[in-house]
This record gives structure tokens, sequence and C-alpha cells, in this order.
């Protein structure tokens, strides 16, 4: 985030759902900095929070409420006492593949959830004046290809019967990158359409009571302070923990797969960004790091990192993954005045240190 990209110090109070997670302690720094107040509502789920305690990342000044963003009594209880300015919505399910086997889980946390932070915060009359939504790249699917002859088409999801022939990519043609007000959303993943969900109903409520919204649509986050524990969280950590026990790491499909790895500290400084930019779009705007890399290019610098044997190719997949993605970030360094500052390999560097010196951590 640039100093232009932030006229004055916005003051006034805070509310960040989900707020003791990855994204939420990461942010927490910059928010108490900025605003008067901060107030997390998380429950501090197992899955993420092995002991369900405070994490040590949460700013001290953060003021913590552990409840359930799908009831309607936190909100009743929250808002009695809070009167947010600005929201900042990272409450939700996250896991690509989890989603699949626990769609119900995904769609009452990242569906109802939203709607119950809304009717609450109607219900006490107390509409903030900007809502900053966390949202990511599965909206998209595949997203848009070209053909031979630049002729954009989407080629929806891939099936079973091509994936088991091993046939990655769509014959003749090439992935677009991902760019909110060209790509057509068309989720592959019950993540992704919740998500996407997300999006329709938070615009849908903040249009007609005149809200702001900052819709950050996310590429695949990853960096110091990621769950250790929770399988779902990302390949990044789970390669790491795979060099560090001398393991070679196993890639997916080709090992050509795409994808647009951005570092935490950069996720951290878009969403501060849209919490306090002078002025936001009501569209949603894509975070990444400006590049792709491929996931065997991640798999190889993390391997040099460990000094561990080179990674291989499986020919697996996994269903609701998509081929290809990146982002096409120029609205949110135009609206927000928000740049990148990190590459892949500073990046993992710093992970993998940080990984290296957490206490009991098992290889995988």
């Amino acid at each position: 985030m640039t100093s232009s990209s932030i006229s004055a110090r916005p003051g006034g109070t805070v509310l960040v759902t989900g707020g003791a997670g990855f994204i939420g302690c990461a942010i927490s720094d910059a928010l108490v900095d900025e605003f008067d107040r901060v107030v997390v509502v998380d429950n501090l789920h197992r899955q993420i929070h092995a002991t369900g305690e405070r994490p040590v990342r949460l700013n001290p000044a953060a003021e913590l409420v552990v409840a359930d963003v799908t009831e309607a009594k936190t909100w009743d209880t929250v808002l009695e006492d809070v009167t947010p300015d600005v929201v900042i919505h990272l409450a939700a399910e996250t896991g690509t593949g989890q989603s699949l086997e626990e769609s119900t889980r995904h769609t009452h946390v990242n569906v109802v959830g939203t709607s119950q932070l809304l009717d609450g915060l109607n219900r006490h009359g107390k509409l903030p004046r900007r809502i900053v939504l966390s949202s990511s790249r599965a909206v998209y699917g595949e997203g848009a290809w070209q053909d031979a002859d630049g002729r954009v088409f989407y080629p929806g999801q891939r099936t079973s019967e091509t994936l088991d022939k091993a046939q990655w990519d769509f014959p003749g043609a090439s992935p677009v990158a991902m760019k909110a007000s060209e790509t057509f959303p068309a989720p592959v993943s019950v993540y992704g359409a919740t998500k996407l969900a997300q999006e329709h109903v938070l615009q849908a409520w903040a249009k007609s009571y005149g809200v702001e919204t900052a819709i950050l649509r996310l590429q695949n986050v990853y960096g110091p302070g990621q769950s250790l524990i929770n399988p779902y969280t990302g390949i990044m950590s789970l390669f790491c923990r795979m060099a560090m026990g001398g393991k070679s790491i196993p890639l997916y499909e080709d090992g050509e797969v795409r994808r647009d790895f951005i570092l935490i500290d950069d996720v951290a400084s878009a969403i501060v960004a849209g919490a306090v930019s002078p002025t936001v779009q009501g569209e949603p705007m894509d975070i990444g790091s400006g590049e792709f890399q491929t996931i065997g290019t991640a798999a190889k610098l993390i391997a040099e990192h460990y000094k561990a044997p080179e990674s291989h190719v499986t020919g697996q997949y996994r269903q609701g993954d998509v081929r290809h993605a990146w982002a096409d970030i120029t609205a949110a360094e135009k609206v927000l005045g928000w740049t990148p500052k990190y590459n892949l390999a500073q990046g993992i560097e710093q992970l993998a240190t940080w990984i290296d010196a957490q206490p009991g951590v098992n290889p995988a």
C-alpha cells in the first residue's frame, strides 16, 4: 500500500469477522494504527486454531469476541456495544477440496454467515460506511481462454474423463489472466460458488443501503502465520514440510499448473488499503502478485531451500482444481494505489524461515 492511497488516518471503529485467522492476524497491527478501535469476531475453529486460544500474532489491542458469525445472537451481542465504521469480512470456510465433501458447512458459514452479519447491522441500525470482503479467484473457475485465432471462450469445468486421460489443458487454446471487469465468473467448486454468492448478497444489500463495498478477489495466499495443522490451507506450507523432511515434493497433473502465489504481506496491505482508501469502486478487484508461476517452480525453490531431492510428477489430480489462475491487478493498483512488493523467491524464503523457527513442526 502506498502512502498516497491514504489521505488521513480514518479513526473510528473497524469490525473484523474471522479476524483471528491467517489474514486477520496479518492485518491487525495496521488496523490498530489506523483505527481507534479494532473488534474481532472469530470462533477459533480447531481446524485452524489447535488450542482454541487467542493467536499470539493477533495485535494485543484488538478486542477478540469468540463467537459464531452464523448465529443471530452473535450480532445482537456484538452490535449492542460496537458501532462499526468499517467492516472487514474475512470469516469463511476456505477448503476447495473439502467443500465438495462438506458443502453444507461451507455454504452455511460463507453465505448464511454473511447474511446474518448484514441482518444484524440492519436490525441494530448500525450500517457501516464501508464493507471490505475477502473474496477469491475461485469464483472464476477455469476462467477465460483464447483459441488460436485470439477468440475468447469459456471452456468450463474439466471432466474426470479428460483428466483420467491426462488431458490437462484445453487443446489449441491458451489461458487468459483473470480480470473482474472482463472475466465472467463460473466457479467449478462449492467453495468458489459460495464466495460468488457472498459477493452477490453483499452487493445487493450494500447498494440498497448506500454502503460502500471493496470486494477483493484474492489469488493463492501464503506466508508466515499460515496454519500448519489445517490440510486445506494450500500447498506452500505443505511443500515446505515435505522438503524439510528430505522428501521429494509430488506434483499433481504435469507440474505445469499455473498459480499466482501472493505473500501474506501483500494481501494484508491490499485489504487495509480497501478499508482506509478515500475511495473504492463497487465492483470486485483482483489481488495477486502480478505474475504467474508453475507449481513446479514453487516446488523447486522450496526444495533448494531445504536441500531436498528434486520434485516429481505424479499425474494425480484433484476434483475442483482449475488448470491455470493468475490475476490482472490493474484495477487494484489504480483504485487503491496498491502494488505488491514481493516476488515468489522472497516469499518462499520468508515462509520457510518462519516454519523452520516454529517449535514442534513435524515434516509432512
